[in-house]
């Protein structure tokens, strides 16, 4: 039995997708439910353009710099515009998520303090609490903390 045509790219390309997809699919989405409800959020549109960021967002023009991991945690694609934004949550800062937008090239899963995020050239931050009824509100971030994302530790 002899091989047919297409067959060895059909190889290795089932080859070079296993090869290239590592340990496994990474984090599911993270849904976060808002305290305070705003008409846009990040990922809506506005005639037929793409909203960035909202109201509690602080956007930074990156210059297509990377964004770093302040601290050891986990980066999950944010439930309802994960082709936008991430959402960062760690055991250091236990009742506190991140939510960044605007990045590129992202990598998810388990990161290390100092390792990157991703680049981009604005990218939009926020910083949520969370509430006693299980819900997250925008909060003002430190200018330090946010300092620690544009600054590899």
């Amino acid at each position: 039995m002899g091989w047919k045509p297409g067959q060895g790219i059909t190889l290795a390309l089932v080859l070079l997708s296993t090869a290239c997809s590592g340990s496994g699919p990474g984090p599911g989405p993270r849904n976060v439910t808002l305290h305070q409800k705003w008409a846009l959020q990040p990922g809506d549109r506005l005639a037929g353009y793409s909203v960035q960021s909202g109201l509690g967002d602080i956007s930074v023009n990156v210059q297509g710099n990377r964004v770093f991991m302040p601290f050891d945690g986990q980066v999950q694609p944010a439930e309802g515009n994960a082709d936008q934004c991430v959402i960062l949550s760690s055991p250091d800062v236990p009742a506190y998520l991140f939510r960044l937008c605007g990045l590129r090239q992202v990598k998810l899963g388990d990161l290390s303090q100092g390792e990157p995020i991703g680049s981009g050239n604005t990218v939009a931050f926020a910083t949520l609490r969370r509430q006693a009824d299980g819900t997250w509100a925008m909060v003002e971030p430190a200018k330090e903390l946010l300092a620690q994302f544009l600054d590899r530790p």
